[in-house]
């Protein structure tokens, strides 16, 4: 992830507007990449992150290190993608609003296809993790899961080794289904 200055946390801290501006300009694409995975609902991810700056211009004395400005923030909206589980338990998850552009090499057009069509079933089986093993598939590409997650490392082990392994199984399982029926035939 990216780094933070520590003098930008400490103008932020003295109230520099200007400094509050660089620090979302910073974490702002890193904080919605990470909750839109997690809550799977654009307009549920902004008001997220959203609440991840407010609680953080309020708490911002509540920061030990400053160098840690980010692994803090992502905290923080973690705290708050759990909380909004929370308040809607009963809900069904929405359906997501939110579509990612993928990487285009115009040069292999039949590969990028393929690649595009492996990427997006590979989200579609993120998406259907639990909560708890989606959560560490999403941090284990942004890094810091330990820390964010605020969990002992074995735990974040062990939660990213069963999300692989139901990934291995939904993947194999998709494999299976694609070979007995190949494209073309229906299913």
């Amino acid at each position: 992830m990216g780094e933070v200055d520590d003098k930008l946390v400490q103008a932020a801290r003295r109230g520099e507007a200007d400094a509050w501006d660089a620090l979302f300009r910073t974490c702002q694409l890193p904080l919605y990449a990470f909750v839109i995975k997690m809550v799977r609902h654009e307009s549920t991810a902004l008001d997220i992150v959203q609440e991840t700056f407010i609680a953080a211009t309020r708490h911002l004395a509540s920061l030990r290190e400053d160098g840690r400005f980010l692994s803090w923030m992502f905290s923080i909206a973690r705290q708050k993608c759990t909380a909004r589980w929370r308040r809607n338990r009963n809900e069904p998850e929405p359906a997501s609003d939110h579509q990612e552009a993928e990487a285009v090499d115009e040069t292999l057009p039949g590969d990028l296809l393929l690649a595009a069509e492996q990427a997006q079933l590979l989200h579609e089986h993120v998406d259907r993790l639990p909560a708890t093993h989606r959560e560490v598939i999403v941090l284990f590409f942004l890094e810091e899961i330990a820390d964010i997650t605020e969990s002992r490392i074995g735990t974040v082990k062990s939660r990213l080794h069963y999300a692989k392994k139901t990934l291995r199984r939904q993947l194999e399982k998709e494999d299976e289904v694609t070979q007995r029926n190949p494209v073309g035939t229906g299913r």
